[in-house]
């Protein structure tokens, strides 16, 4: 109950900051900017991935420069890049989209309301 209390004070302490359509506006510019951040890491994981190999078979043939040492770091560099900008990708994604698990809790508060009055009828 406590908690289904602060979430409605929550709500309500929002709802007179902002109008429902600023409120809107803001979360559709949000996740039009999650979306653009997973394009650009597609985009820019995909090039790393293309020119790693290309560079790779660049350092390959050229004399001497195959050095397994730097084919290592790059192939670290390339396999970082991707894991930590995806984590945060990610972490993007929950902050943006995580309002969602805050209303499917509220759903289920609800629907535990519902069930608990028409159990004591």
């Amino acid at each position: 109950m406590e908690n289904n209390q602060f979430l409605e004070d929550h709500k309500k302490m929002k709802n007179s900051v902002l109008s429902k359509y600023e409120r809107a506006k803001i979360k559709v510019a949000s996740i039009r900017g999650f979306y653009y951040h997973a394009i650009v890491f597609i985009i820019i994981n995909l090039m790393l991935f293309i020119l790693k190999h290309k560079f790779t078979f660049i350092l390959i043939n050229k004399n001497a420069l195959g050095n397994p040492e730097f084919l290592e770091w790059i192939d670290w560099n390339v396999f970082g890049t991707t894991i930590v900008w995806g984590v945060v990708l990610v972490i993007h994604g929950i902050r943006v989209l995580g309002e969602f698990s805050l209303r499917v809790r509220i759903w289920e508060e609800r629907q535990i309301q519902k069930y608990l009055n028409s159990n004591s009828n």
